[in-house]
């Protein structure tokens, strides 16, 4: 890379754009946080909105959409292993009920 290269990155409009969608979103955790939707549903909104939250993050303020086919690739592996530690404790979230815990 060349000492003086332009590194592209977001425009003051997209990074304001995407702070106001932060702070929906904010806004959104904790209009959740005082609604009961019954079940594991609470949770279930949570984490989407966790994690819609933290994609925009690593796309726009830490300019992962603006980077290198490396460097998306390293944030895409980070975001798949993030997704199976997300499916594995849904999974026990899910299924703690399954079974009757027997007292002797």
């Amino acid at each position: 890379m060349k000492p003086h290269a332009h590194i592209p990155h977001a425009s003051v409009e997209t990074l304001i754009a995407v702070f106001v969608a932060l702070m929906a979103l904010l806004g959104a955790t904790v209009a959740m946080a005082e609604v009961d939707l019954g079940g594991p549903w609470n949770f279930v909104v949570a984490t989407v909105i966790a994690s819609v939250k933290a994609v925009l993050i690593v796309l726009f303020f830490m300019n992962v959409r603006y980077s290198t086919p490396l460097a998306r690739l390293v944030a895409f592996a980070g975001f798949f292993w993030l997704a199976i530690m997300f499916v594995l404790s849904f999974a026990d979230y899910w299924t703690r009920g399954w079974l009757a815990v027997q007292s002797w």
